[in-house]
C-alpha cells in the first residue's frame, strides 16, 4: 500500500493546497477521470468542514490529510484538532424545513460521492473510500457494448 500525508494550518486559503494534493495524486496514481471529480469535491468539502467547523478557523490547529492507495481503492483520511461533533444526529438537508438553509449539505454530499464514509474519534476523523475500477480488456469491451 502506498501512502501520502500532508498537514495544513486551518486557513481557508489552504484548500488550494488540498486541490494540488489531489491533482498530484491523480497524476501519480493514475486516478481515472470518472472518480476524480467525486474525490475533488468530497475531499475538499471534508477539509473545508475540518477547517471551518472542526478547528473553527484556528490557524494554530492543523488538518491532517492522508491518502492510502491500494490496487482496488483509494482511502482519504481527514482529521482535525477540534472537539468533534455528533455525526449520527445531522439534519436532513432534503427535508422541506431545511431546503432554504444556506449550509448543512456538505456531509450529505460527501456521503453520496464517496463509496464508503466512516467517522471516528468523535467526528474528528473522516475516512472516505473510493473504489477503483481497473480497466481491463473485458471491462472496456463491456463498456463499449
Amino acid at each position: 500500500m502506498k501512502q501520502v500525508k500532508i498537514q495544513i494550518p486551518s486557513l481557508v486559503e489552504n484548500i488550494r493546497v488540498v486541490e494540488s494534493f489531489i491533482d498530484n495524486s491523480k497524476d501519480t496514481f493514475q486516478i481515472e477521470d470518472d472518480i476524480y471529480g467525486n474525490i475533488m469535491v468530497a475531499v475538499t468539502e471534508a477539509v473545508n468542514n475540518a477547517i471551518r467547523h472542526g478547528n473553527k478557523f484556528d490557524k494554530d490547529k492543523n488538518v491532517y490529510l492522508s491518502l492510502y492507495v491500494n490496487p482496488n481503492q483509494l482511502k482519504f483520511e481527514i482529521e482535525d484538532e477540534g472537539t468533534g461533533f455528533d455525526y449520527n444526529n445531522l439534519d436532513d438537508p432534503t427535508s422541506p424545513e431545511n431546503l432554504e438553509n444556506p449550509g448543512g449539505r456538505g456531509i450529505f454530499l460527501i456521503r453520496h460521492l464517496a463509496d464508503e464514509v466512516e467517522f471516528s474519534k468523535d467526528g474528528r476523523r473522516l475516512e472516505l473510500t473510493f473504489a477503483l475500477h481497473p480497466s481491463t480488456p473485458d471491462t472496456a469491451e463491456q463498456a463499449a457494448a
